[in-house]
Formats: structure tokens, C-alpha cells, sequence
């Protein structure tokens, strides 16, 4: 099983590339999605415990966990300290899973691939990227984002530049879907015959 990580800075369009991988016949790992998960269960009562007045109707609201935590690099690392353990075990379970089914190809799609030196931890890594004016645009056109929620979460992010240099395969998702959708149809092909050979 060859385990690929995918990561990419905010609105280069890493989710996306993420279903072409699953649409590709990948197992694909969503650690954004397992946090969301979380913070409807299991991360709950810490988080509250640690963030008073996060907790709206049974569940960790993001909004307002992300006005506490974006602009404070101290309670940044407690959240990650608290949440990070919770990832990692779903993750785990992930990985099982997708063993005893005899997956060729997994990836984990995670953000912050290279800040949290996830990236010794994958076979490969796939960076999606596009130019900076596109990526702009996109957040922008997000809703409820603006200038300085952008610049915050642009400054914690590895520039795109260092995560090309440090990548195996690079997603460019700024001509079109359907030439990425092509990259992403590559790279598989290229994975999938190093599995089989690994068996």
C-alpha cells in the first residue's frame, strides 16, 4: 500500500484534488473532515473545558473557536494539543481499515502536511498549487472571509514555493479541473505500479 499525503495552502483547491484522488480510486483520509467530526463528539468537552463559550448546541463552533485561537499563537498550540491526539487515532483507524481491504493507494489529505512533519510519515507528497492572485480570489470569493482572516491563515501556512520544492508531484490547479483531474490520473498511475510491484 503506497500512502500518499496531500496538503496544500488555503484555496489552491486541495479539496477538490482530493475527490479526483477518491473519483480515481484512492482511499482518501480527510483530516479536515475528521475534525469536523470531532468537534460535534469527541473533542466537545475538552475544547470547551479549555475555550469557555465555544460550545453551542452540543457542538464546537468554528467561528468563534477561530477568533480565540487565530491571532494567539499560545492557545493555537493548546487547541492543536488537544486536538491532534483525536486526528491521529482516526487516522490510525484509517490505515487499518484500508489494509484489511487491500487498498493499492491512500491518501491523507492534511493541510498543514509539512508544519507538522507529517510528511516523514508518507511514501509521497502531492502539492496542490496555483499562483497567488488565484489563490487570493478564491478565498476571498469564500463567504464571511476577509483581508486580515486571510493574511493570518496565509502567515501560519508553509509558502507555496517551499511546499513545490519539497513535493514529489505538484497538482496545478490553476488552468483547469479537467487538467488537473489529468495529473491526478498520472500520478496514480504511477503509484499503482509501484504497489503492485510491492506486494
Amino acid at each position: 500500500m503506497v500512502i500518499l499525503g496531500l496538503t496544500g495552502s488555503i484555496g489552491m483547491g486541495k479539496s477538490t484534488t482530493s475527490r479526483l484522488f477518491a473519483e480515481a480510486g484512492a482511499a482518501v483520509y480527510d483530516s479536515d473532515a475528521a475534525v469536523h467530526d470531532l468537534y460535534s463528539g469527541k473533542a466537545v468537552t475538552p475544547v470547551g473545558d479549555a475555550f469557555p463559550g465555544v460550545v453551542k448546541e452540543n457542538q464546537i463552533d468554528r467561528e468563534a473557536l477561530g477568533k480565540i485561537v487565530l491571532q494567539d499563537k499560545a492557545k493555537m498550540l493548546l487547541l492543536e494539543s488537544l486536538i491532534h491526539p483525536l486526528v491521529q487515532g482516526m487516522e490510525m483507524e484509517f490505515l487499518k481499515q484500508a489494509k484489511q481491504d487491500r487498498r493499492k493507494v491512500v491518501v491523507l489529505d492534511v493541510p498543514l502536511l509539512f508544519e507538522v512533519g507529517k510528511d516523514k510519515a508518507v511514501d509521497a507528497v502531492v502539492v496542490v498549487s496555483a499562483p497567488y492572485d488565484v489563490q487570493r480570489r478564491r478565498v476571498l470569493e469564500r463567504p464571511g472571509m476577509t483581508e486580515d482572516k486571510f493574511e493570518a491563515i496565509y502567515a501560519k501556512q508553509l509558502n507555496d514555493a517551499e511546499k513545490r520544492k519539497r513535493a514529489h508531484f505538484i497538482v496545478d490547479t490553476s488552468r483547469s479541473w479537467e487538467s488537473a483531474r489529468r495529473s491526478v490520473s498520472a500520478i496514480m498511475r504511477a503509484v499503482s505500479s509501484i504497489a503492485s510491484r510491492t506486494v
